[in-house]
């Protein structure tokens, strides 16, 4: 078993201190931590901690706020979080507490969360501008307009409250886009993981199993290797990989099918996120191979695209451009391909963008177009290719053979000076590959 992986302490203080930067000295920067959420009556879901909150401060608890203040003369990174409490720990785990944060995860200070109400309205007293994630908590959003409101209070008293209120995203989401090194190893090891999970998946795989069969076995690997689902793992069999989002993961594995897995690991709160789509028999008919060929055609164009200065949707692009041109020699489409793609009817049989940004989330942050046009590729930036096709089972404008098909293969790929790395390229790709492997 690896030794275990996780971001330096002094990576979350330099973050910290990058984005006071970026906000300026008369700035204040509010971010609550994830609250936990109630699954039913007195149980909860699995508690995650917020993905910005995890960057900036590597702090795994609830009920807590980090607070950033530049310029402070008495520490500008302060965390309000819970006290130590030996009964609650009884039952509930371990506590940081505020001591151990100032002494453990480098804070200047932190307070019991039970003062925020008392000690935040003198922070946000002479600050003119305040970054914050409106919308998403409408219970804290309450609280901070109640504090504002006491300092505007003061005015006649001298107070000068904040006067701009700014998205926290529009700072904090081009920090996150861009990976640097310690991230990318956690990546690489979500991504190992995730390879071993879809190849048991490949070697248990039998006609007469059902769908949740194979998830549990992709979910075992996850956990065995201290891991977590990314995302709700997909398992489509037959006709159930054409559903882009099946979940309920209950349908029956019939010789013959082909079944598609798209599931990944998270791994330190790092995610992963692979698609492979696997005969059940171990052999791919004539019909699925062709189909299969083309997918793999398409992300390898996709691919070709992946480098710096290369807009990044030229690699969605370049994928539509092979699969239509493919659709029309197989003769699922007819006509001319520059139709085709001018009027996107393509989308019959291919719905979805060709990737997304990868990283805390799985579908992670940061903007894919500047300006109105599509940004160009930088080093660090880290996301998936996965080119796909789904015929619709009871799509009759084709022949019935082709039916029911549905087919993708995603890869996570990092850009970097000279090119790109695909971190889940020891997976087996191809036709040929799959074949090879589940027959080892």
């Amino acid at each position: 078993m690896p030794t275990p992986l996780s971001i330096p302490l002094r990576n979350h203080a330099r973050r910290r201190r990058q984005l006071m930067r970026m906000a300026g000295d008369d700035a204040i920067l509010i971010l609550p931590a994830a609250a936990e959420r109630v699954r039913s009556r007195d149980t909860h879901y699995p508690y995650r901690q917020d993905s910005d909150f995890w960057y900036l401060a590597g702090f795994p608890e609830p009920e807590a706020v980090l607070v950033l203040v530049p310029g402070r003369a008495h520490g500008e990174s302060l965390l309000f979080c819970r006290e130590r409490d030996p009964e609650r720990e009884g039952w509930d785990g371990p506590r940081i507490g505020p001591e151990g944060t100032v002494e453990t995860l480098g804070f200047d200070d932190a307070f019991p969360i039970t003062d925020l109400d008392d000690i935040l309205p003198g922070l946000l007293e002479g600050r003119s501008r305040v970054y914050y994630h409106f919308g998403r908590d409408q219970e804290f959003d309450l609280k901070l307009i109640g504090w504002l409101n006491r300092v505007r209070a003061q005015v006649r008293h001298g107070a000068q409250p904040p006067h701009e209120f700014l998205e926290l995203g529009h700072l904090l989401d081009e920090m996150r886009l861009f990976k640097d090194r310690d991230e990318l190893r956690l990546m690489r090891r979500a991504s190992e993981i995730t390879m071993q999970a879809h190849a048991a998946a490949m070697r248990v795989v039998r006609p007469g199993m059902h769908e949740y069969e194979l998830q549990a076995e992709i979910e075992r690997v996850f956990r065995a290797h201290d891991a977590w689902p990314a995302y709700g793992s997909i398992v489509g069999a037959g006709a159930n990989a054409c559903v882009l989002h099946h979940v309920a993961n209950n349908g029956p594995v019939h010789d013959g099918d082909l079944v598609l897995v798209d599931a990944g690991a998270e791994y330190r709160g790092y995610a992963s996120d692979i698609t492979r789509t696997f005969p059940a028999n171990g052999r791919f008919s004539r019909e699925q191979r062709l189909l299969h060929d083309l997918v793999g055609d398409a992300q390898a164009a996709a691919l070709e695209q992946a480098r710096p200065g290369v807009p990044y949707e030229a690699g969605h692009e370049a994928a539509v451009a092979t699969l239509t041109e493919g659709l029309l020699k197989l003769g699922l489409l007819k006509g001319k391909l520059e139709k085709h793609l001018s009027e996107g009817t393509y989308k019959r049989y291919y719905r979805h963008k060709t990737g997304h940004w990868i990283g805390l989330d799985v579908h992670d942050v940061g903007e894919y177009r500047l300006d109105g046009e599509s940004r160009l590729l930088e080093p660090g930036m880290v996301f998936t290719i996965e080119p796909g096709l789904y015929i619709a089972p009871d799509d009759t404008r084709v022949a019935a053979k082709w039916r029911g098909i549905g087919i993708r293969t995603e890869d996570d790929v990092v850009i970097t000076r000279d090119g790109h790395k695909v971190l889940t390229g020891g997976l087996a790709r191809s036709a040929d590959e799959i074949e090879a492997f589940m027959a080892g």
